[in-house]
């Protein structure tokens, strides 16, 4: 009897032993996601921003110095993170609002992969990705962007009843509206002291300096403040639920600032965004800053490998675990970002590459005006242009982001803002034919459907075919792309 009493026990420990080792092996997953912003944060060195919470998560974790997303626009973004694989390849080009759609519903995702995988799914905040049916998420809350920022606090409190429900792994995203458009200055008492137009500086990248923008920057800046006030609460009641040391946190922004050269553009205003991780007991996720190219693409690969899960073939991206466990031998030398259009008012096609210091902007509708110049300008910037003409190098940037050559060549080190157009330099243009061939290899590699001019030019007969007014209307918009752009 004292046999068969210590075999049970024995198997028991065994067993306790085993599910101890998946829990390790399996951690839980939080993926913290704002809404238009890139790395202005206290710990990428912006000067007025106010995020104590995110500065001290960095300082324990690993913070991404050059993180992108592969297109500079909120439903874009989103469907790249989750499918793993370019705009180009899943069919999200656009905005889900304007009726675009993943090619097809059944491709491959990332919150299929994990339920497969045994984890519990969970989505706080807005998805924004059409068919929404797609990802089969357990647990969802607060469907809407809420743009208007009402019941802020309810995102921490229902992220604390999904982790509290039991002890499955579980993957949650947590989809925070700040601080998209509008700017609200204060929302309940966030932030406690607010800034004004006459304490910050505008971003370096707009190239210009008026007390309008600044005031814009300014109330930019409470939004991020208020944000990681709200991340804070967030963190709190992942260590209320004691669920922290086992949970592999990332935060990340969706793209960049809806300001000047950011949001809807390929410039690094638009396309490069902050990314922090932290997983405690796990090398290289602890007190320390990564210059490699990374990009979200990267996310799915790195999650799926976390968590034990295989990963769907033909992902775009890498496993970021053995590149911070120090296995950073043949990480990759180019990064490539895209953009199509946001809503259809702004339908311009763009193909990006950089390396290490130079970039190249190759736009498919050269030498015509870009539509998102004006779309952008007209709506939130009116007025400026008696600005621009104050400095000639400022204006012939903003001249060229209207009217674009067929490709822009910018020197990342020497002119990080990219205000100067090296395009015609034939100091670099052995950098720039190296860029331009390797550009014109990932299209073909990544069956880019723009490589055939007829589909850029079928998409674009959709979108005038809706116009009304003189601007694209959405009820009369139809669009096919995702028939023909493969025959």
């Amino acid at each position: 009897m004292k046999h068969h009493r210590g075999f049970v026990c024995l198997l028991l420990l065994v067993a306790l032993g085993q599910a101890l080792g998946q829990s390790a092996d399996r951690p839980n997953i939080l993926l913290i996601v704002s809404e238009d912003n890139g790395p202005e944060l206290g710990c990428y060195g912006d000067p007025y921003v106010q995020t104590p919470v995110l500065d001290q998560f960095a300082k324990k974790g690993v913070r991404f110095e050059r993180a992108y997303v592969p297109q500079a626009g909120c439903s874009q973004s989103r469907a790249a993170l989750l499918t793993g694989l370019y705009p180009h390849q899943n069919g999200q080009i656009g905005l889900a609002t304007w009726k675009f759609r993943l090619y097809r519903e059944n491709t491959p995702n990332l919150i299929r992969s994990l339920k497969q995988a045994g984890y519990r799914t969970g989505i706080i905040g807005k998805l924004h990705i059409n068919p929404a049916s797609a990802f089969p998420f357990d647990f969802k809350q607060i469907p809407s962007s809420n743009f208007s920022r009402k019941k802020l606090g309810d995102y921490a409190r229902h992220a604390a009843e999904f982790m509290g429900q039991d002890d499955e792994p579980f993957f949650l995203s947590v989809n925070y509206p700040d601080p998209h458009r509008p700017f609200l200055r204060q929302v309940k008492g966030l932030p406690r002291k607010p800034l004004d137009a006459e304490d910050v500086k505008p971003l370096a990248y707009f190239g210009i300096d008026t007390p309008e923008l600044c005031q814009q920057t300014a109330d930019y800046y409470n939004c991020m403040n208020r944000l990681d006030t709200l991340i804070g609460d967030l963190l709190k009641a992942l260590d209320r639920s004691g669920k922290r040391r086992d949970t592999l946190v990332i935060y990340m922004g969706d793209h960049g600032a809806d300001l000047l050269r950011g949001k809807r553009t390929s410039y690094e205003g638009g396309v490069r965004i902050p990314l922090i991780m932290q997983w405690s007991g796990r090398a290289g996720f602890a007190d320390s800053v990564r210059n490699e190219l990374v990009t979200t693409l990267d996310l799915m690969p790195t999650i799926l490998s976390a968590a034990n899960a295989p990963l769907p073939g033909g992902l775009a991206g890498e496993s970021l675990i053995p590149l911070l466990a120090g296995n950073a031998g043949g990480w990759r030398k180019y990064l490539f970002t895209e953009f199509h259009l946001h809503s259809a008012h702004n339908f311009y096609p763009q193909r990006t590459i950089r390396g290490e210091r130079f970039k190249v902007i190759q736009n498919l509708q050269p030498d015509t005006v870009n539509p998102g110049y004006g779309f952008t300008i007209n709506r939130f910037f009116a007025g400026l242009q008696g600005e621009l003409e104050k400095s000639e190098s400022i204006a012939s940037a903003y001249s060229l982001m209207r009217r674009p050559p067929e490709f822009e060549l910018y020197d990342l080190k020497n002119d990080p803002y990219e205000f100067k157009n090296l395009a015609g330099d034939t100091s670099v243009r052995y950098q720039f034919d190296l860029l331009k061939t390797k550009l014109a290899e990932w299209r073909k590699a990544t069956d880019d459907p723009f490589l055939n001019p007829k589909n850029i030019t079928r998409l674009q007969a959709e979108i005038t075919a809706s116009i009304r007014d003189g601007k694209p209307d959405k009820k009369h918009l139809s669009l096919n792309y995702w028939n023909y752009f493969f025959e």
